[in-house]
């Protein structure tokens, strides 16, 4: 038996950001980071609130990849001004950041458990305000730790497309393809069903449609409303069912090599399908679970898909042109490492993404070895 349940209610629309206009006399803990506070979209959420008899009280110290100090110093915070809302604005990093600190805060004094959370992602890629994970980042030893708990989802989620027509296209390439491996990564999940295979479906067929219209233009507010509705999706499918290696290698050498997380997802993605789908030669006919759910999404996505075999091979090639699209680095070398950087870390890599979480779910048990061999060929 399985439970299947929806614990973060969801606002989407024009003007959803109003939603805040309902909050009235409670005292609010707002986590960020200095570009969302200076950019004026902190205030977007402030004004909402200030003449509703709140209190509230910010906290804009959210850095990329947050550290294990920062959530400690959020903690504090918490601990000191006693909220009843907490209230994440920006990207993975600060709603990821402001998960660990309710976490913990609640650990150290049960009292907060009842502090609601609002999640409001100014990016478009994680899929974290509807998510019961977090990623916190040691840098002592330059790993990043996944956080998994139901008492991690945000109670609410608001998703206003005005909030992300600005990212920089950049970073709408490197979260919108975060969004691609979560939904690709979810569907061939050994945990997958029928539920999550239809939102993972339908957000790949959202970022096949409209992600390169975004990178081309950000005021494309019908792109943008799309790509966010699809990392919602991507993360409804993989918080039920899991990921898989393509992010347990990712998490390692993201914070090893210093790459953003969406970037050394999408040079991941093709190797790591290519290895699950474990095509052997051109006569091989006998096709993993895998190979076929490939298959099967590249015929949803409407690519040729006559047999397995040219099914993947279109999923494959589909990707790496949505890549180029993109302008996206296609190698560890493109990325500005040196080969001997990548050589060195091999077996510390193979290690650490063995032990992440997220490979318990991967459709192919995976050997040291193998690991290392999808890492090398990215060079």
């Amino acid at each position: 038996m399985e439970e299947i349940s929806f614990r973060t209610k969801i606002f989407i629309g024009e003007h959803a950001l109003d939603r805040l206009n309902q909050i009235t006399a409670e005292r609010i803990f707002i986590v960020t980071d200095p570009f969302i506070e200076k950019s004026g979209m902190t205030a977007e959420v402030t004004n909402r609130l200030q003449s509703k008899d709140n209190e509230y009280q910010i906290f804009s110290d959210i850095v990329p990849d947050p550290p294990i100090e920062t959530v400690a110093a959020g903690v504090k915070v918490i601990q000191e001004f006693n909220p009843s809302v907490l209230i994440a604005i920006g990207g993975g990093s600060a709603i990821d950041a402001a998960k660990a600190m309710k976490d913990f805060a609640i650990r150290l004094s049960p009292q907060q458990k009842d502090m609601k959370f609002i999640a409001i992602p100014t990016t478009s890629g994680t899929g974290t305000e509807v998510t019961s994970f977090s990623v916190i980042t040691d840098e002592v030893n330059h790993v990043k730790h996944p956080l998994v708990s139901d008492a991690l989802l945000p109670d609410e989620a608001i998703l206003d497309t005005h909030l992300v027509k600005s990212v920089p296209p950049t970073v709408t390439a490197d979260t919108g393809m975060d969004v691609l491996t979560h939904a690709i990564e979810a569907y061939v999940s050994t945990k997958a069903n029928d539920f999550s295979d239809a939102f993972a479906e339908k957000a790949v067929q959202l970022i096949f449609d409209y992600l390169p219209r975004c990178y081309k233009d950000g005021n494309d507010l019908e792109a943008r409303e799309k790509v966010h509705h699809a990392s919602c999706l991507a993360g409804l499918a993989f918080n039920m069912v899991g990921l898989g290696i393509n992010h347990s290698i990712a998490h390692v050498c993201g914070a090893q090599f210093h790459i953003p997380h969406g970037r050394m997802n999408a040079l991941l993605l093709t190797p790591v399908i290519e290895y699950n789908a474990g095509l052997q030669g051109l006569t091989h006919q006998s096709f993993s679970a895998a190979a076929k759910k490939y298959a099967q999404l590249a015929r949803v996505s409407g690519l040729p898909a006559a047999n397995v075999r040219v099914g993947i091979n279109s999923l494959i090639q589909h990707i790496n042109q949505l890549k180029r699209e993109l302008q996206m680095p296609t190698s560890l070398r493109a990325c500005g490492l040196k080969k001997e950087q990548v050589m060195s870390a091999l077996a510390a890599i193979s290690e650490a993404a063995l032990k992440d979480g997220c490979t318990a779910t991967n459709p192919r048990i995976p050997t040291s070895k193998e690991i290392e061999t999808i890492v090398e060929k990215l060079y």
